[in-house]
């Protein structure tokens, strides 16, 4: 079990680091293309991707009795892809980061309540700890919540649902079945509202959005094997990994330095990690 968790972990890493650089591609076009163009750009040609996949496995490979859930997650996933792409964009890399880290304390509670796994007194502790911890970094005393802190907190409680459902089909799909039907599902979904504002790219945007689309897939596809190798609750604290990525590129890249409040948010999350493996490593 240690050595699933393990394993399991590092995947997520992995995703993180991939999805925070996905973020610093939508941070570069963001003021070029409308988030929903990117969006869609994100998922078509994520499935762009999959399709030597799908060509090698056949369709046999994408046969589902699980197709509602499916559709639930790329539903609630696109539509928490929407508000994280407009705060990788709106925001600076690290806030929006770290504004993200609020979904894992989501996950132990919807994993309760739909999955049935038990969350323990260390982990509920856990779970204030790092909200306190989210709170400082956010630092609401100084009139810095606006339109774009709610739709990152919007999304980031989305996000810790898509995961969530990711973990229930996990026991009958694939890692790259689960993607596919994300990318196919969402590339119809964010088709629509990418139309209604539709700017084409030019060459130099196309090839952000293809290297953003191949960081995105890859973080997925990272992201699915992990959930499926260990219980949702249990692997929320390593996605903690992203505010360290972006604090870090946010520096080298844009200069964004982070204040005093910022510092002790992140210790504060990063010992709601290490409580809540505790208690289940306890439990």
């Amino acid at each position: 079990m240690n050595s699933n968790l393990y394993q399991a972990a590092l995947f997520i890493v992995l995703s993180e680091l991939f999805l925070v650089c996905s973020g610093m591609v939508v941070k570069q076009i963001t003021g070029q293309l409308p988030t929903e163009v990117i969006v869609f750009a994100r998922n078509l040609f994520g499935l762009a991707l999959l399709l030597p996949w799908l060509l090698r496995n056949g369709f046999s490979a994408i046969k589902t009795d699980y197709l509602r859930y499916h559709i639930m997650r790329a539903v609630v996933g696109v539509t928490a892809m929407m508000c994280l792409y407009y705060s990788w964009g709106h925001l600076p890399l690290a806030e929006a980061a770290m504004i993200k880290q609020t979904a894992p304390f989501f996950i132990p509670l919807f994993a309760f309540l739909w999955l049935g796994e038990k969350v323990g007194f260390a982990v509920k502790l856990a779970i204030v700890t790092g909200f306190c911890g989210v709170l400082l970094i956010l630092n609401p005393t100084q009139g810095d919540l606006n339109f774009s802190v709610i739709i990152a907190l919007f999304g980031a409680m989305l996000g810790a649902l898509a995961k969530v459902v990711i973990r229930r089909m996990s026991g009958t799909e694939s890692p790259q079945r689960i993607v596919f039907y994300f990318a196919l599902i969402s590339a119809c979904l964010s088709f629509i509202p990418a139309a209604l504002n539709w700017v084409t790219p030019n060459l130099e945007q196309l090839l952000w959005l293809v290297l953003m689309a191949i960081t995105s897939t890859v973080a997925q596809l990272l992201l699915s094997r992990g959930y499926g190798m260990a219980p949702a609750g249990q692997l929320g604290p390593y996605t903690y990994a992203s505010v360290a990525f972006a604090a870090l590129f946010g520096w080298i890249i844009w200069e964004e330095v982070l204040g005093l409040n910022s510092w002790l948010g992140l210790i504060l999350i990063f010992g709601a990690g290490v409580m809540s493996l505790s208690g289940k490593k306890k439990h």
